[in-house]
């Protein structure tokens, strides 16, 4: 990639798709220009850019859907071309013609083009006599209840109601029985308005159990087109792909033609010019029908590239500069070179219906990048998660020779991947990919839906690791450097081990979930091997736990500390990547994350304990209702505080003895402030004791 394309490009997006086209972009030795709003003053596509243009404003209609000050902004830098990513203004044809009016390149289809596939229904009947499969169903301009009723008992149920002007699964209603027709038809009405200022709505039959199959399409300005195989993209929540693969599992070589003949025949019927993808419905029988075509580069682009070695956005730049696609390229030189997986990380909490996320994320640590895993990414360790914007925060592909091999480095990576300070859905992903049915290729649209016990069963909390951790902590204190990453040690020869710890310790340790764990750890008498490590006897409720291990620091994050723990549990070896915090322990573990509440008031010895309580968040002190000298039982309330217009009791971990109170009502506290000062008594020593 040395031949000159374009001096400067402008990318109005944000993200990591910014940040994928600059790394294509100044490969080519292309100049990139990027634009951000205020709440991206910081963002890494604005770090990343050779210059950037501030537009204001926070929301995307104040800035990145804003053509006028995108179009100002290019004007402004010099810029020959704007590269849209996808999303915002990608797919407006008016931004593309006016582009074209400025004599400014757009990197992507015609507006022409993007207006013919933008309505679904328009599409469907520019396709009616082209030979490409329809669903059975009415794309009419008739809109009547009436008239979309009949349309419905001619088709059958189940079927599909869809908005017509857009998609993502607004304006979205499965139909099982005419019974509900009427309500449905209003509610999907109601929802396409609302996202599309568009009301009409198209009918299509619904089918049972289909896969959703997309084939990549690629056409230069002389007529020349190759579809690049096809992704499997069926994995959905709420009609949003969650994962997507290539080649798509259970493809003939057959159907493949088929299909990639049909996704060509769609983009020479509009004159199509770039990067585009072709979305069929593919049912048990291997029989296929359109559902739409999206004009510009799609999120799963990577898997594509992955199998293919094809850099998609190179060859945007090429066939926007008025070059044809590269002289090498024809239908059968393209490879299908083993497989491709990736799924994408949200902001968002799969615990409360997957709503989105927002926060600061204090931990990013990304997994180990190969040849065969890749991270595409827009964001980094400190960054503010806004609401203004799509949750998503980055994608995680991983290559293999085979399907089974891609699956392997894709569990891996996403377990080593790190973050924390926003809630995302890594741990569900996790899950995803465990799953026997994945494993098995067992696909379709309603994939999720179908594993959702196995998707939504806890997971099994893991007290010893949490409590060899508490036990470790203090041979930290020896360690006043991060270890280097590469260098290789022996867990069970290494000077970490300490045998001078104390005899005994009381851990009082809270999981996510409020279940509390209340025990007495007792350091075994003799140290077992040349490891120097004396180890620990842990009683848990349900079994006796023999632990050992190391701990190690390996970099520090803001007040985060990132440490790996080398543990063997009744004499099983385990090693898991963690962090800490003053009162939060966060579990890296193979199968999801798993967090802790520690208790930092709960010392050291047994004999001596004593700490405080901290304000959970900032906020107000409303009342308090101990004093010192007071002796106080376990999970008594000792203070009210309001935060976030809602009231917090602050209680009694154990029975306790007050030593001070250090706010009063009314007093404005910071998250994290120590409230109270608490000295734990006899009667703490006896409940450890006795759940021991």
């Amino acid at each position: 990639m040395t031949e000159h394309l374009f001096n400067k490009i402008l990318i109005a997006n944000r993200g990591e798709i910014a940040v994928r086209v600059m790394r294509t972009a100044k490969a080519l030795g292309i100049r990139t220009v990027a634009i951000y709003s205020d709440a991206d003053a910081s963002a890494l596509h604005v770090q990343q850019a050779d210059e950037a243009i501030a537009l204001g404003g926070v929301t995307a209609a104040e800035s990145y859907l804003d053509m006028h000050k995108v179009l100002d902004a290019a004007r402004a830098t010099g810029a020959e071309a704007i590269h849209p990513g996808y999303g915002f203004l990608s797919e407006n044809a008016a931004f593309a013609r006016a582009c074209e009016d400025a004599g400014i390149a757009f990197i992507g289809p015609s507006a022409a083009a993007i207006e013919a596939m933008g309505d679904k229904a328009s599409a469907k009947a520019l396709l009616a006599d082209s030979g490409v499969p329809l669903v059975p169903g009415y794309h009419g301009d008739e809109q009547s209840d009436e008239r979309l009723s009949t349309e419905a008992e001619r088709i059958g149920y189940p079927l599909l109601l869809k908005a017509s002007a857009g998609g993502g699964g607004k304006g979205m209603r499965i139909v099982l029985s005419a019974a509900t027709l009427h309500d449905d038809i209003a509610a999907a009405r109601r929802e396409a308005r609302s996202a599309f200022g568009d009301d009409r709505l198209l009918i299509e039959k619904y089918l049972i159990r289909p896969r959703h199959v997309e084939v990549q399409v690629f056409m230069d300005s002389f007529g020349n087109g190759v579809y690049l195989f096809e992704r499997d993209c069926s994995v959905q929540r709420r009609h949003q792909k969650v994962i997507e693969e290539a080649p798509a599992p259970g493809m003939t070589a057959a159907l493949r033609q088929r299909m990639g003949e049909a996704a060509l025949a769609v983009a020479q019927r509009i004159q199509y010019r770039g990067a585009g993808t072709v979305e069929f419905l593919l049912d048990a029988n291997h029989e296929f029908f359109f559902m739409e075509m999206n004009t510009r580069l799609q999120v799963e682009h990577p898997v594509t590239e992955m199998i293919t070695g094809v850099d998609l956005v190179y060859w945007q730049l090429r066939v926007a500069a008025g070059k044809g696609l590269p002289q090498d390229v024809s239908q059968q030189s393209l490879p299908i070179n083993g497989h491709a997986i990736e799924v994408r990380l949200y902001a968002e909490d799969p615990d409360n219906h997957f709503l989105p996320a927002i926060g600061r994320l204090n931990l990013w640590q990304a997994p180990e990048l190969s040849a065969s895993v890749r991270l595409d990414s827009g964001v980094q360790q400190g960054d503010d998660v806004s609401p203004y914007y799509d949750p998503m925060l980055a994608k995680l592909i991983a290559h293999g020779r085979d399907r089974t091999e891609a699956l392997h480095n894709l569990r891996t990576a996403l377990a080593a991947l790190q973050v924390d300070g926003v809630k995302t859905n890594r741990d569900f992903l996790l899950r995803l990919l465990s799953l026997e049915a994945f494993a098995n290729a067992e696909l379709s649209t309603d994939f999720i839906e179908r594993n959702q016990h196995e998707l939504t069963q806890p997971l099994p909390t893991h007290w010893e690791l949490a409590a060899l951790t508490e036990l470790l902590l203090p041979t930290l204190a020896s360690q006043s450097q991060p270890q280097p990453q590469q260098q290789a040690h022996d867990p069970w020869h290494a000077d970490g081990f300490q045998s001078a710890l104390p005899a005994q310790r009381v851990l009082r340790l809270e999981s996510a979930v409020g279940d509390v764990l209340r025990a007495r750890a007792r350091a075994n008498e003799q140290a077992h091997g040349p490891d120097r490590n004396q180890g620990w006897h842990l009683q848990l409720a349900d079994r006796s736990v023999q632990l050992q291990g190391r701990l190690e620091l390996k970099s520090q994050a803001g007040d985060t500390r990132l440490l790996q723990l080398d543990a063997r549990v009744n004499g099983q070896q385990q090693s898991l990547p963690l962090a800490l915090r003053e009162h939060d322990l966060l579990l890296f573990l193979p199968e999801g994350s798993q967090r802790f509440v520690r208790n930092r008031w709960l010392g050291e010895q047994a004999q001596d304990d004593h700490g405080g309580l901290t304000a959970p968040m900032a906020g107000q002190v409303l009342e308090v209702k101990v004093q010192p000298g007071e002796q106080v039982q376990a999970g008594q309330v000792l203070m009210i505080m309001e935060a976030m217009k809602m009231e917090h009791s602050i209680r009694a971990p154990e029975a306790a003895l007050v030593q001070a109170v250090l706010y009063q009502a009314g007093d404005q506290v910071a998250e994290g402030t120590e409230l109270l000062q608490l000295e734990i008594t006899a009667e703490a020593e006896n409940a450890a004791e006795a759940d021991a």
